[in-house]
């Protein structure tokens, strides 16, 4: 069969076609297609769903096709038409506002011929809807990996701060993987030293191939008595764990004379003094915000008499607009266990309300639950100067500029320009007030860090000096 081009095949196949079944052939084989003229007035609608979300479309007919777009898709009508005669255009997208107040996205094409347009379009809330759905799954992912990175954080934490001397064997059972400053205290080495030792090294006459097998059956191993080198005896006890397809062992050693643990209480009282004294509030609550302790500090803040009054109270009776600062703070603490230089104010049972920052961590893995705050009461000047900068200066300009424009375009345009001016102030505050550290940025706008670099490159804003970190 010979070759033909397909000038050849549509007048092989498409010559008996009447323009009704044209028309129907190309509005079935899109979701829209329109007749605009050489003026590009809409004179023709055709919708393949006429009950679905284009049911507003044959109202088109007679407007400019230019009018039924929003502002930013003007440029790409246009475009659409000034495409030569016949060649087809490419695909370019363009929204139409609806009623509802979300935009209407639509890819276009025209074919351009005797002086008028045919458009086929494809509704594009299908794919939009798949494009949501992974933005879902990226946040979802995201937040599951900070929600590991802080139990890791907080197990780690627990593993150093142990009293108990723990170590991690490898696979084997022969060298050491890991071990924890009281491990290295009991055994009289640094921790760099201890890694990849033999914990046999330590320990006089001991096999502990036997203890170790038992402890690979049964899941866990009986305690064995054991003497280190210079002739102390401990307790010993080895515990199996897989880390992914590999197996470790958690040994745990225990001084039979229990003053060779490390005393931690002087040190632990010293953390508790320096906490009394601070010149920065320090508030420990239960997971439901009511006060359990509160140092000096922040009984001077509040104006109260002693930290008696203070106990059982709801932290929000000072802290921030009530029912609702504390309220996105518990919030970010159950989602993220953390929150850094919170920005809200302190209001005492006395005088005007005081600037502060917050930073709070959630102990929900402590007994009984608990959250930590601490906060710091910032300068006034600093707190003015911030302000002036961020918000009166540009803000009041812009507000000006905006209030001219009223009357000149639909209402939608100014809320959408005012909406990115007040995003991308509150971005700048955000960058100045973490010192252009990104990551605390991202935590104190309650933003993911992917997220944060998106509405940066789109308001142009500065960050190759920021920090990750």
């Amino acid at each position: 069969m010979a070759d033909k081009n397909p000038a050849t095949l549509g007048e092989s196949y498409f010559a008996d076609l009447s323009p009704a079944q044209l028309a129907t052939i190309i509005s079935g084989a899109n979701d829209l297609a329109l007749i605009v003229d050489s003026q590009g007035v809409v004179q023709d609608v055709a919708v393949e769903d006429p009950k679905g979300a284009m049911a507003g479309a044959p109202d088109w007919v007679g407007q400019p096709w230019v009018d039924t777009v929003t502002v930013e898709s003007r440029p790409k009508i246009e475009a659409l038409m000034a495409e030569q005669e016949g060649s087809p255009s490419r695909w370019r997208q363009v929204n139409h506002p609806t009623n509802s107040g979300l935009d209407l996205p639509i890819m276009y094409r025209t074919f351009n011929c005797q002086g008028h347009a045919i458009v086929v379009g494809k509704d594009l809330r299908p794919l939009s809807q798949v494009q949501q759905q992974l933005l879902d799954v990226q946040h979802s992912m995201e937040n599951e990996y900070a929600r590991l990175h802080h139990a890791e954080t907080r197990y780690r934490m627990l593993f150093q701060l142990a009293a108990e001397a723990i170590l991690i064997l490898d696979a084997d059972g022969r060298s050491i993987h890991e071990a924890n400053p009281a491990a290295a205290q009991l055994l009289g080495e640094s921790v760099a030293k201890l890694v990849r030792r033999s914990l046999a090294d330590y320990l006089q006459d001991i096999d502990l191939t036997e203890l170790l097998a038992e402890s690979r059956s049964a899941g866990q191993g009986r305690e064995l008595k054991v003497k280190l080198q210079d002739g102390r005896e401990c307790q010993l006890s080895a515990t199996l764990l897989r880390q992914d397809d590999a197996m470790l062992y958690l040994i745990h050693l225990t001084p039979s004379d229990r003053q060779l643990l490390p005393d931690r209480s002087d040190e632990a009282m010293s953390t508790l003094a320096v906490v009394r004294e601070s010149s920065d509030g320090f508030v420990i609550t239960d997971m439901d915000g009511l006060i359990l302790a509160g140092n000096e500090a922040f009984v001077r803040m509040c104006q109260l008499g002693s930290e008696s009054q203070l106990k059982n109270q709801p932290l929000e009776r000072w802290l921030g607009r009530s029912g609702v600062d504390m309220r996105v703070i518990r919030k970010n603490l159950s989602q993220r266990g953390v929150v850094r230089q919170y920005s809200t104010t302190v209001s005492p049972e006395f005088g005007t309300p005081l600037e502060v920052e917050l930073s709070g961590v959630s102990a929900s893995d402590a007994e009984p639950p608990c959250l930590g705050f601490v906060i710091r009461q910032l300068r006034s000047a600093s707190r003015g100067e911030t302000e002036e900068k961020f918000v009166k200066q540009p803000l009041g300009k812009s507000l000006e500029q905006m209030t001219e424009l009223v009357g000149r375009v639909p209402l939608k345009d100014l809320v959408r320009e005012t909406t990115d001016l007040i995003e991308r102030l509150c971005i700048q505050a955000a960058l100045e007030l973490t010192t252009n550290n990104r990551a605390s940025a991202a935590d104190m706008l309650g933003l993911s860090r992917q997220s944060l670099y998106v509405k940066l490159r789109r308001y142009g804003i500065a960050d190759g000096n920021g920090s990750d970190k």
